[in-house]
């Protein structure tokens, strides 16, 4: 089964369970963030330490995707995602049950991000 990182902001961190269910159900395993590190360990860890974690599992997983949109954490993450030349994939959640592949032309941005669409 192919490793998936599957990247997302922290205003979706309450789907991090259907985002898990699925990438699981299209046999692959996630190695979502929010599910190993909970919600950056409630800060009892340094953010940096997690950060260097969450940079670790997107270069050991096979490929990349992006639920909903990009925030300047998921943003970083993409950027690891194609220098180490991985596959990204982009997803938009209709409800929290309800996933569907977007093309990059379609992703939407946190806060003021939109300037960096051309980096997709």
């Amino acid at each position: 089964m192919k490793l998936v990182y599957p990247a997302h902001s922290k205003h979706y961190f309450y789907f991090r369970e259907h985002i898990s269910k699925f990438v699981l159900e299209q046999d692959c395993v996630p190695l979502n963030p929010f599910m190993i590190f909970e919600y950056f360990m409630l800060d009892i860890v340094k953010r940096e330490t997690i950060r260097n974690a969450n940079n670790n599992l997107v270069k050991r997983s096979d490929e990349t995707w992006v639920f909903g949109p990009v925030s300047d954490g998921v943003l970083d993450e993409i950027r690891l995602a194609k220098q180490e030349i991985k596959p990204i994939r982009y997803f938009s959640i209709l409800k929290s049950s309800e996933i569907k592949e977007i093309s990059k032309d379609e992703v939407e941005f946190e806060d003021d991000l939109e300037k960096y669409k051309y980096e997709l």
